[in-house]
């Protein structure tokens, strides 16, 4: 099992930046594939960004290349993701996931999830 708790989310005007972070803790969390999906109201959750559990392979979504710099610290079996030049529609829950194989964009292929953390941009 591993357990996956978010943090850093909060309210920020448009053009500014957060950094959320996603500690893993549990069994050889470290070597997991990471993930970010992103869910607004009454949307789909959508894929945002992974990062290989070496950290040597990311992937973006075409919305956020540019803009969210998705990195991760074995060390401290923590994943962030820096978000810069938010925008109104980046308003969302931010979920972090985990997968020891998988590694894209289908959030039915992740085997673990955190609760998520709000992230709310104003215009």
């Amino acid at each position: 099992q591993v357990q996956l708790v978010e943090s850093g989310g909060g309210l920020v005007q448009a053009g500014g930046s957060l950094r959320l972070s996603c500690a893993a803790s549990g069994r050889t969390s470290s070597t997991y594939n990471m993930a970010w999906f992103h869910q607004a109201p009454g949307k789909e959750r959508e894929f945002i960004a992974v990062s290989s559990w070496s950290g040597g392979d990311t992937y973006y979504a075409d919305s956020v290349k540019g803009r969210f710099t998705i990195s991760r610290d074995n060390a401290k079996n923590t994943v962030y993701l820096q978000m810069n030049g938010l925008k109104p529609e980046d308003t969302a829950v931010y979920y972090c996931a985990a997968d020891s194989t998988y590694w894209g964009n289908r959030k039915s292929r992740y085997s673990y999830w955190g609760q998520g953390t709000q992230v709310t941009v104003s215009s």
